[in-house]
């Protein structure tokens, strides 16, 4: 009994002596698999618990041990260890001993990578790469180092090991988290990418606007300077053309020199454009030099956008102004004398130009002081002491005033080259027919309003343009109208002719009869004693005042079409015998303004019954006396409302389109006027009586 107990103990030592050697050969295994395949974490936790504690790794001489037999006590002793009896058997590759761990380094296996290493606590070299592949989070799983054994009484020795499968199904695992981890990488850093390359398309996108804005801009700034210096090289040539003509008795020879080098000049700086960038203007055209500093402008001027004035501003000169930009210069009511040659030398865009009453000489006009101001329309000289029209004036000059000087003469060549102008006025002067050419006003070929009032003419000026429109000589001493005055004038519209020393007789029947454009004439203040005869067929607006005409003639607006409509014969010596019945024949349906007043008449005209379509009717400080029924508001008998009991008719009475009729200052006793008088206007405010005249 004793002997079997003995037995049983031996059993049981050797069994827990194998089971601890089988256990220090499965760890080292599975920690050299691990590191091949990059063993996940969460099946490495197990060996990091069990191998907390660092190894001894030594070279020695590997112990033999010998085997011993697989013992299972549900069913027995079923195998017979050769250890027991001392029988040759296989040799463990380790022999674990309390402490340290002996290595066997001709078990390790063959390496073909570049680079080996022996990873700490292990025995065997492996592939450096392996080991510089593993992650952080996995390094303290596969340190290297070899499990030192421990207490066979730890619980976690005795838990069951992993099998092969789910090994395999941990690595998968942990191969999907790392490819999703790669993956939201990968997609985060692409979204970050295209976040990156729009900001920067916007930005590109910015800044390829305004760099194309700034781009237009410096283009257009050049092409200004480009156009400024293009005029400038004009004015050059201009000028050096005149020197050349001043100069012809200059040597050949000199001449040519100078010709040369002004043509090294030119190439030196065409190399010079040449050498600029892309912005910089053609060679054609010079670099312009920056203008100079702008000197302030004189006490009693001020400028407002593109316009200077310094209107009584006291100024003995012209001001020297430099803006290119100016377009308006107002000099008006200073002292200056004279205008020199480079007085707008500064200013050549200039558009208007306003030099009236000052004290401008013709001899202190410069014979280049206009020709630079290519620019100019309007040029008003009026109040200075011209004698003369001043000379070269640029050929853009649309509108011209020098009324008010002491011209005496235009020839010829006074007005050449000024082809655009419209308006030319030239009242109060000393002109005459006897100093102004008959081709004055020949190269005018735009000219439609002139002024040639209060000056000395005593006929119509010769030669008048053909497209005159609108002609004033009020003013004059003109005595006669003959048949040619108007013959080249077809588009005359206009004619003033008042204040003159006109007679009925002297107006050539020719004279304007065949106008089929002239609808308005004014014959006022002159010496006319009965309506002219042969008036011009277009005629509209007819004005007589203040003649001494004492008959209107029959008939004399009938040939009229479509008919006269303003008829002013104010300030005359009519009275009831010089107007005849048909004496407004022609003009009853077109006649809209009749004046009437200031004449000799000692009762209404007849006629102006039949005037149907007069709005306004004159008749104030006359001689009348009375108003019939029928003079002004003409009555319509009816015969179907005759009343059989009675005898007396029922008159009604036709609206007129009278708004204003002026019969005050007469003779009229308004307490015995007939209630039908007026009874046609429609409103009764529209006529004025008072006051009246005493018998």
């Amino acid at each position: 009994m004793q002997t079997a107990s003995l037995l049983y103990y031996f059993l049981l030592a050797c069994w827990c002596i194998d089971f601890a050697q089988n256990q220090t050969n499965e760890i080292p295994r599975r920690q050299r698999r691990r590191m091949r395949y990059r063993g996940s974490r969460k099946g490495s936790s197990v060996y990091h618990r069990r191998n907390r504690q660092p190894q001894i790794k030594t070279s020695t001489t590997v112990a033999v041990v010998p085997s011993i037999p697989l013992i299972n006590i549900d069913d027995g002793i079923t195998e017979v260890f050769d250890s027991l009896i001392g029988l040759g058997g296989h040799e463990s590759s380790y022999s674990v001993l309390p402490g340290k761990v002996i290595c066997d380094e001709t078990t390790c296996p063959s390496l073909t990578c570049p680079k080996t290493m022996i990873p700490e606590g292990e025995c065997c070299p492996v592939c450096s790469d392996i080991v510089q592949n593993i992650s952080l989070d996995d390094t303290p799983e596969i340190s290297g180092a070899s499990p030192e054994p421990n207490d066979p009484s730890d619980p976690m020795l005795l838990q069951p090991l992993h099998t092969q499968a789910e090994m395999d199904e941990l690595l998968r695992r942990e191969k999907e988290e790392l490819e999703g981890r790669e993956k939201k990488i990968h997609k985060k850093d692409e979204e970050n990418r295209k976040r990156k390359e729009k900001k920067s398309q916007e930005e590109k996108k910015i800044h390829d606007y305004e760099a194309h804005q700034k781009v237009e801009e410096e283009i257009s700034r050049r092409e200004e300077e480009k156009r400024r210096a293009y005029e400038e090289e004009e004015l050059q040539i201009e000028k050096e053309e005149e020197e050349k003509r001043k100069e012809n008795k200059r040597p050949e020879q000199e001449r040519k020199q100078q010709q040369s080098e002004v043509e090294e000049g030119e190439e030196e700086e065409d190399e010079h454009i040449l050498r600029g960038d892309v912005f910089r203007m053609p060679p054609r055209f010079p670099i312009p030099v920056p203008p100079a500093e702008i000197p302030p402008l004189p006490t009693g001027c001020s400028i407002s956008d593109t316009t200077v004035s310094c209107i009584n501003g006291k100024l003995t000169q012209i001001p020297p102004i430099t803006d290119p930009e100016l377009t308006s210069l107002e000099l008006e009511g200073n002292t200056i004398t004279s205008i020199p040659d480079e007085a707008f030398n500064g200013i050549p865009n200039l558009e208007r130009l306003d030099l009236s009453k000052n004290n401008i000489t013709s001899p202190g006009i410069g014979p280049q002081a206009f020709k630079i101001l290519k620019k100019l329309k309007r040029l008003y000289m009026d109040g200075n002491a011209l004698v003369h029209i001043p000379p070269e004036l640029p050929s853009a000059l649309e509108e011209l005033k020098i009324n008010e000087n002491h011209l005496h003469a235009i020839d010829e060549d006074s007005l050449q080259e000024l082809k655009n102008l419209v308006t030319l006025e030239l009242e109060g002067n000393k002109l005459s027919e006897a100093n102004v050419s008959p081709l004055a006003f020949r190269p005018l070929k735009s000219l439609s309003y002139l002024r040639l009032g209060r000056n000395k003419f005593r006929t119509v000026p010769q030669g008048l343009p053909t497209s005159i429109e609108e002609l004033y000589l009020e003013n004059n001493q003109i005595e006669e109208i003959s048949e040619i005055c108007f013959n080249h004038t077809s588009n005359i519209n206009i004619i003033v002719l008042k204040h003159n020393k006109l007679e009925e007789n002297r107006i050539a029947p020719l004279a304007w009869i065949n106008q089929e454009n002239l609808e308005s004439i004014d014959l006022s203040y002159n010496k006319l004693y009965h309506v002219p005869s042969y008036l011009p067929k277009s005629l509209l607006h007819l004005v007589l005042i203040g003649n001494q005409i004492e008959r209107i003639p029959g008939y004399v607006f009938g040939h009229m079409k479509p008919g006269l409509e303003y008829l002013y014969l104010s300030f005359n010596k009519l009275n009831n015998d010089g107007i005849d019945p048909v004496s407004f024949y022609g003009a009853y349906r077109s006649l809209r303004e009749l004046f009437l007043d200031h004449n000799e008449l000692k009762f209404v005209p007849f006629g102006i019954t039949e005037m149907k379509a007069l709005t306004f009717l004159r008749l104030n400080n006359n001689k009348i006396r009375t108003v019939p029924p029928e003079r002004i508001c003409r009555a319509i008998v009816n015969d179907d409302n005759v009343d059989d009991d009675s005898n007396d008719d029922e008159e009604e009475v036709e609206d007129s389109h009278l708004e204003h009729l002026h019969l005050e200052n007469n003779f009229i006793n308004t307490r015995e006027l007939s209630p039908y008088a007026f009874s046609c206007i429609r409103s009764y405010s529209s006529v004025v009586l008072k006051p009246q005249k005493i018998k």
